[in-house]
């Protein structure tokens, strides 16, 4: 038997064990990602509930950290280029500290759905979902709201938060979600990516990341800090906020997480489970 007829049905252990011996191939990191979505659909809800919030506060840092650039890098040309690298921030903490993220789980409990489409399996992902982006939108509403009204960054600071958010006003809703579309489909392949990145991952996020924020493209938890912002500092209504806003990013992030990297990812293995 071939060691990838033999790595179908791996616990994630065993599977990271053959990773180290031979290097990761497909079916392996299918396996990974997968029992690690098996894990995730498995837990209590107020564990995934205060991750998630967990999460969205953590998250809303990526915007903060990109003014904070923004804001010691003026008049400097690189500036556009370089604040970007602050938009990773959030990532780093929320994708290396296991917290729960929406973007995260478009694909990681999307798999074992897709290994088993059982209405079980179904309900249990929707309740994920439900959870996981409801504690984001709560996580990042409350760094807003604490931001805006809390007075816990100087004057200028919270002006340059404003300020890194104002592309978005920009963006219709439409754009907003195909924007969106290619931010999902990156978030995916970190979690792709992280079982065979053998020490890699802080770069891989940081890359990768950097890349969503110097594209302009729209991930839905990350922005929703910014739209938070602008509509509390009235920049923009509440309506605009969510149904412009929010909505379409979080429509273009499934499409691209699950309904084109975790679709795709399957594809290529289906035939060897």
């Amino acid at each position: 038997m071939s060691s990838k007829e033999k790595s179908a049905g791996l616990t994630r252990e065993e599977a990271n064990e053959v990773s180290e011996l031979q290097g990761l191939r497909s079916l392996q990191v299918f396996e990974v990602v997968r029992q690690e979505g098996v894990e995730e659909l498995s837990r209590p809800i107020p564990s995934l509930f205060w991750s998630g919030i967990a999460a969205g506060l953590a998250l809303s840092l990526s915007v903060y950290c990109t003014a904070f650039l923004h804001h010691a890098l003026s008049g400097s040309p690189l500036r556009s280029m370089l604040e970007s690298l602050g938009y990773s921030v959030g990532f780093v903490i929320v994708i290396l500290g296991r917290l729960q993220l929406f973007t995260e789980n478009t694909i990681t409990v999307v798999l074992p759905v897709l290994s088993d489409c059982s209405r079980f399996n179904l309900q249990r992902t929707a309740r994920l979902w439900a959870i996981v982006f409801a504690a984001n939108m709560v996580g990042s509403l409350v760094s807003a709201l604490v931001a805006t009204l809390g007075g816990i960054l100087p004057p200028e600071q919270f002006e340059a938060a404003l300020a890194v958010s104002h592309h978005l006003l920009e963006y219709s809703a439409l754009q907003t979600l195909l924007y969106g579309i290619p931010a999902g489909f990156m978030v995916a392949s970190i979690v792709w990516l992280m079982p065979s990145s053998k020490g890699s991952e802080f770069w891989i996020i940081v890359t990768i990341t950097y890349m969503i924020s110097l594209g302009g493209l729209t991930h839905v938890v990350a922005g929703s800090t910014e739209w938070f912002l602008l509509a509390l500092a009235g920049e923009m209504s509440w309506v605009k906020a969510v149904l412009a806003g929010i909505l379409p990013a979080l429509v273009g992030n499934v499409v691209g997480g699950t309904g084109l990297f975790a679709l795709i990812s399957y594809a290529q293995i289906k035939n060897e489970i």
